[in-house]
């Protein structure tokens, strides 16, 4: 795009972010009435694994939905979720930004300098990538507000989405295992991301069969959990996940 990259010196400070949430919000929400469409410094591991190291797909060949492009995507595995896996901040970065609230729905943007590492929250396995930015403010809102992006389930049965990527690591594909801290790509602002650097993030349950865009863009506020990893420490989202599919299931389309 033309406009120029937001650096960290332009970029605001945390008070000023309270009042561009609005404008973000906005960019992040869908104009279709009842249709709402899809920043803390963060010291990283010793080691990160890169996308060089992702491993062969261990799935079946994406597949496509059949009215209209779709990300590839891997079917869940059936594997039991585990407990205490270890969980890492989602953007590798020392200048990171985030509000514990969002427009319409709960997530949370992750406001860094565009190609930072978007990396996984904790083992699993890639369920969807959108490598292609398909979204247009002329077109449906909702489907494809963000641009290229990256869904994992983890092996805690969680999943955690990413998108308003740059680009998307080379090797991370549906149905690829991946590691806590691996590299899924990079901050960008694809989609409706308003021309500003950031990350969306998500996280939900994986709705096997009856997946959809209004539910893989979050239905859990991420904060709480994004400070713990943020300060080393290990708050895992599964058991809240799990209260709302009990209560919720995976509702229709709004």
């Amino acid at each position: 795009m033309s406009s120029p990259t937001i650096s960290r010196r332009a970029r605001p400070a945390y008070p000023i972010l309270l009042l561009l949430a609005p404008v973000l919000a906005a960019g992040c929400a869908t104009t279709r009435p009842g249709v709402p469409a899809e920043g803390a410094a963060t010291t990283p591991p010793a080691i990160w694994a890169t996308a060089d190291q992702v491993p062969s797909p261990t799935s079946a060949p994406p597949t496509t939905g059949p009215s209209r492009p779709a990300p590839s995507s891997a079917t869940p595995s059936a594997t039991a979720p585990r407990a205490g896996l270890r969980h890492v901040f989602p953007v590798r970065a020392d200048d990171v930004d985030y509000h514990p609230t969002h427009g319409a729905y709960p997530a949370t943007d992750l406001f860094a300098d565009c190609g930072e590492p978007f990396v996984a929250v904790t083992d699993g396995t890639v369920l969807e990538v959108s490598r292609v930015d398909r979204y247009s403010k002329r077109g449906p809102q909702g489907p494809d507000n963000g641009g290229l992006s990256v869904s994992l389930l983890g092996d805690d049965g969680v999943r955690y989405y990413g998108s308003h990527l740059s680009v998307v690591s080379k090797g991370v594909e549906a149905g690829v295992r991946v590691r806590a801290g691996q590299q899924l790509g990079k901050v960008g602002r694809t989609g409706n991301a308003n021309n500003v650097c950031h990350v969306h993030f998500g996280i939900s349950p994986p709705c096997t069969g009856k997946d959809g865009w209004w539910i893989r863009r979050g239905v859990l506020w991420p904060a709480r959990y994004l400070d713990s990893w943020r300060r080393g420490g290990n708050r895992e989202p599964a058991a809240e996940v799990t209260e709302w599919q009990r209560r919720h299931g995976c509702p229709k389309a709004p």
